[in-house]
């Protein structure tokens, strides 16, 4: 099999209330692929459904050891998803506000790059397996 990258898309995403790594990081991974469309899995790789592309997902965030990994995926409708988290992004001082149950000041920022993989194709335009 000969994976090629087919497109990577980047996003940000922030709890400013809460302070969990888990919305921050959906959040991140929704911004990413919020204005995206893909015709190209069709018309250009060939593919007959999304779920046959590889989705991999990097997302950095403080508390990485924190995030619900399922809940991440969940935001991706399509494909054989994969993810990585790893400690970055960025913790801002923000305002406590009792009524949203905020624990401290923090606000959590995570990054992500969402990218989609499909098979790739041999001299003769067939899909390599």
């Amino acid at each position: 099999m000969s994976r090629q990258r087919f497109i990577i898309e980047m996003g940000m995403g922030i709890d400013q209330h809460g302070q969990d790594p888990t919305v921050a990081a959906a959040r991140a991974v929704r911004n990413a692929i919020a204005h995206n469309a893909l015709p190209g899995v069709w018309e250009v790789a060939g593919l007959s459904h999304p779920n046959e592309m590889f989705v991999e997902v990097q997302v950095a965030v403080p508390y990485p050891e924190q995030v619900r990994q399922d809940e991440v995926l969940a935001v991706l409708p399509f494909g054989q998803k994969s993810l990585t988290v790893e400690a970055g992004g960025m913790v801002v001082q923000g305002r406590a506000i009792p009524e949203l149950d905020d624990k401290n000041d923090e606000m959590l920022i995570a990054v992500a790059a969402v990218t989609v993989w499909v098979e790739g194709k041999d001299e003769a335009g067939r899909m390599n397996c």
